[in-house]
């Protein structure tokens, strides 16, 4: 049975790639890509899909954002986050989002493919070290690593702070304005007790979640 894969993902050798890949099996193709957030959300209002592989990083909206929405119009389509950043710092919430599963671009190429055709028949590809991280995520909130405590949104824009972004450039990635990331920056620090921005990367740094 052939299953149709939609690619969303902002780098075209990425996409590239993977359509290579699929064209040598019999029961994945890709029959559709999109390079931003709208594009995607597009190609999912106007048919069914057998499962969609995205990027957690898409131009013009949140990744997580994009799983909910697309979980929103497509409630049964499987998605499979495929990502440059390592599990620390997406997986669990991308799951909490709705995606069957979470791959890093950066792990072992062999897990591909099994990871696509166990999320398409319906499973769920979670790897021990996710397991591991959803176990910690279910812990009482007194338990919960600091990082954990903030929304998606200010999750995003705690990631992009420590790879060393300005708010001005935050806030043109994500469409907000420089006073609402400045807010969410304020939220960040007394969320998780720093005082600095120096804090919340060595913090980042202890916890792996920069690349």
């Amino acid at each position: 049975m052939k299953h149709d894969v939609l690619i969303a993902d902002d780098h075209a050798i990425i996409r590239d790639g993977l359509r290579k890949i699929l064209a040598d099996t019999d029961d994945l193709v890709v029959q559709g890509e999109a390079a931003n957030g709208n594009a995607l959300l597009e190609q999912v209002r106007a048919r069914d899909w057998s499962l969609l592989v995205l990027d957690i990083s898409m131009p013009g909206r949140n990744g997580l954002e994009l799983v909910k929405m697309v979980k929103n119009l497509r409630p049964k389509l499987p998605i499979l986050i495929f990502s440059m950043h390592p599990e620390e710092q997406y997986a669990v919430r991308a799951i909490r989002a709705g995606a069957s599963g979470y791959l890093s671009k950066e792990g072992d190429s062999e897990l591909l493919l099994p990871a696509m055709r166990r999320v398409v028949a319906g499973g769920m590809f979670i790897s021990p070290n996710v397991a591991e991280l959803l176990a910690s995520d279910m812990a009482p909130q007194s338990q919960s690593l600091p990082h954990t405590l903030l929304t998606d949104r200010e999750f995003d824009v705690f990631s992009r702070i420590v790879r060393g972004m300005g708010l001005t450039a935050i806030a043109a990635e994500l469409s907000l304005s420089v006073k609402t990331v400045s807010t969410h920056k304020t939220h960040i620090l007394a969320k998780m007790n720093l005082s600095t921005q120096i804090d919340l990367v060595r913090y980042a740094i202890d916890h792996h979640l920069v690349d």
